[in-house]
């Protein structure tokens, strides 16, 4: 079958799509909800790719064949050994081509009603890629606000109230910062940027959607041109909190990286090139006396405030502000409303 659009691969009629190219290339990117069943393994792809280049391709499919046949067979006795006769695969590798024809005529001689994808992964990255060379259809609402002042959790409670929200940093594992790093590691470029194109062509074209301000790097993944375009040009709502408010959020919100001793003082020592030694050592004094809240006041108010006000004279005054005196749990469902309010006061005005 041929893709044609994000939105029609996020939702394929198969039972399961099955991506049979290495772990390595599958934990890169891969179709939504696919399944990896390699038919060669990340050694065995090098093997038979040095095997074709240094010696022949024909030697290079003999035993390429081989090993396909091995791991077709174990797959075969493992996680498809339940699959009734009426299942229907629809299979894919890198172009569509040797790998995903071998293993689909396997499972064609069983007599299981399988599928290839036309032109493989390769299709699908390139549907991604198009569709996020674009705008979002829908019209994008910024979040803005001082660091600690909880845009993520607030757009996590407007999603929960019936908002349009794309979460970037949800999308990227990262919450943006030096501290910023979530436990498993971001996806690859690849993998942030098919994710991002799905939840964008979900979106409703009527309503608008919340997006959190961003720098055009969230950790190591790059935003896509469209998608950073429509950050800059949009509507801003600002957050504005006390900084005591603040610094008891981003304890809160920051007690797993807190945890590490040692790792905060590595992160904290990261900032050396922007402070003289004497600010880095308070901030060291805090983090080791486990003082979260006056650590992460100081770093606000002489690191993330001054940089904020710079990136935000760029982009002009919020169309809205709103205060939060309070960012504890309970006020950010209020706080939601009200960024949801006026999220479609400023879409209406435009």
């Amino acid at each position: 079958m041929k893709l044609t659009s994000v939105a029609e691969s996020a939702a394929l009629d198969f039972d399961t799509v099955i991506d049979v190219r290495s772990p390595a290339e599958f934990a890169e990117d891969h179709l939504p909800g696919a399944i990896n069943l390699p038919v060669l393994d990340n050694e065995e792809r090098a093997r038979v790719g040095t095997i074709y280049k240094q010696v022949s391709p024909f030697d290079a499919r003999r035993i390429g064949g081989a090993l396909v046949a091995a791991n077709a067979a174990r797959h075969l006795q493992g996680p498809l050994a339940d699959k009734p006769g009426g299942w229907r695969p629809l299979v894919y590798c890198w172009r569509g081509g040797q790998r995903s024809g071998s293993f689909a005529t396997i499972l064609k001689q069983i007599g299981w009603r399988v599928e290839l994808v036309e032109g493989g992964y390769k299709a699908w990255r390139g549907l991604v890629v198009e569709d996020l060379t674009r705008p979002p259809v829908a019209p994008v609402v910024v979040l803005d606000g001082n660091t600690g002042s909880a845009k993520t959790a607030i757009l996590l409670a407007a999603a929960a109230q019936g908002a349009q929200v794309i979460d970037l940093e949800g999308l990227a594992n990262h919450r943006g910062s030096i501290f910023g790093a979530r436990p498993g590691g971001q996806p690859a470029q690849k993998g942030f940027e098919g994710r991002l194109a799905v939840a964008l062509t979900a979106l409703d074209p009527t309503r608008p959607v919340l997006v959190e301000a961003e720098s055009s790097k969230i950790g190591d993944i790059n935003l896509p041109k469209g998608i950073w375009a429509a950050i800059c040009a949009a509507p801003r709502i600002r957050i504005v909190a006390p900084l005591p408010a603040r610094a008891d959020y981003l304890a809160r919100a920051y007690a797993d990286v807190a945890a590490d001793r040692a790792e905060l003082a590595a992160l904290i020592d990261r900032l050396r090139p922007f402070h003289a030694a004497e600010v880095i050592e308070g901030w060291q004094a805090f983090a080791a006396a486990g003082d979260l809240a006056p650590l992460a006041g100081d770093l606000m108010a002489r690191h993330y405030d001054p940089r904020y006000e710079k990136h935000r004279a760029r982009h002009g005054a919020a169309g809205a502000v709103i205060a939060a005196p309070s960012l504890l749990p309970e006020a950010l469902p209020g706080l939601a409303a009200q960024v949801m309010a006026a999220a479609g006061a400023l879409v209406t005005a435009r």
